[in-house]
């Protein structure tokens, strides 16, 4: 699977963003798929996933309630709605799916920067 992560830009704090994720590759239909940050010098953090039928997700405490994680099998895609943007949701946001217990592709990051 090759992923394309777009949809990022710079927002004021309030306001809402939808991810994209385009995926290509014939595992689409079976990959689990998730949605992660990094903000520099600090560690990748996970924050939504969603499995591979689209009937099960989970999110970090930190977005619950706020983000949306969902795919569109039909163009194989997942989206990331983000709701009530915060300055410290700024970072790189990067796309990941897995067919097994690790994910093991990644898209290449798309940046959302959030102003006070």
């Amino acid at each position: 699977v090759q992923l394309q992560a777009y949809g990022g830009g710079l927002v004021q704090a309030g306001a809402s963003l939808r991810l994209s994720c385009l995926a290509s590759g014939r595992d689409f239909s079976k990959s689990a798929l998730a949605w992660f940050r990094q903000i520099p010098g600090q560690e990748r953090e996970f924050l939504a996933g969603i499995n591979y039928s689209g009937e099960r997700t989970y999110y970090s405490d930190s977005v619950k309630g706020r983000f949306t994680i969902s795919r569109d099998s039909a163009k194989n895609t997942v989206y990331l709605q983000m709701n009530r943007l915060k300055p410290e949701d700024t970072a790189v946001y990067y796309c990941a799916s897995r067919l097994g217990s690790k994910y093991d592709y990644w898209g290449q990051g798309t940046q959302v920067t959030v102003s006070s």
